[in-house]
């Protein structure tokens, strides 16, 4: 079962996103707080947006996708950006993902977004083969770039 999340849903979000981190190899970089995660997603002004795997016998979650609406200017319309997506090892193969992913392309396609978007390790083979057969295409052509730490911050500081 895939539902909205709940602002009860936190802890277990942080604890997901810290799992996956880990996953990712990169669970140092994971800081963000319960209390961040809170505002973001249920502030006044929420940023971000998240939906829950349940594991359909517990009820239990098992996954989570956090997004954001993004803008195509060529398109002229929003899409979706998907922050995270993530399901737990042992909940894995049961279509937790592949729910996930479904209700954001409705949410899209009932919206009349442009598209989905997202990232993927370059070395997740099982990720990338899994959004390959929904019909996911790798933008290669296209590379990530980064401003962050010291970058960020001098860049930000220049005189205007």
């Amino acid at each position: 079962m895939i539902r909205t999340a709940a602002v009860t849903d936190v802890p277990v979000i942080r604890s997901m996103i810290r799992e996956l981190a880990d996953y990712e190899k990169a669970l140092p970089e994971a800081k963000a707080t319960e209390e961040q995660l809170r505002e973001a997603l249920f502030g006044e002004n929420p940023a971000v947006f998240g939906l829950i795997a349940e594991d359909d016998a517990s009820g239990e979650p098992v996954g989570f996708a956090l997004w954001f609406r993004n803008f195509s200017t060529w398109k002229g319309t929003h899409g979706i950006y998907l922050e995270d997506l993530y399901v737990r090892p042992e909940a894995r193969g049961g279509g937790h993902g592949k729910a996930l992913l479904t209700e954001l392309a409705r949410i899209a396609v009932e919206r009349g977004y442009a598209r989905m978007e997202w990232s993927v390790l370059d070395w997740n083979e099982p990720s990338i083969n899994f959004y390959k057969s929904l019909g996911a295409v790798g933008m290669d052509e296209w590379t990530t770039f980064r401003l962050t730490g010291e970058a960020l911050t001098e860049l930000g500081s220049r005189p205007r």
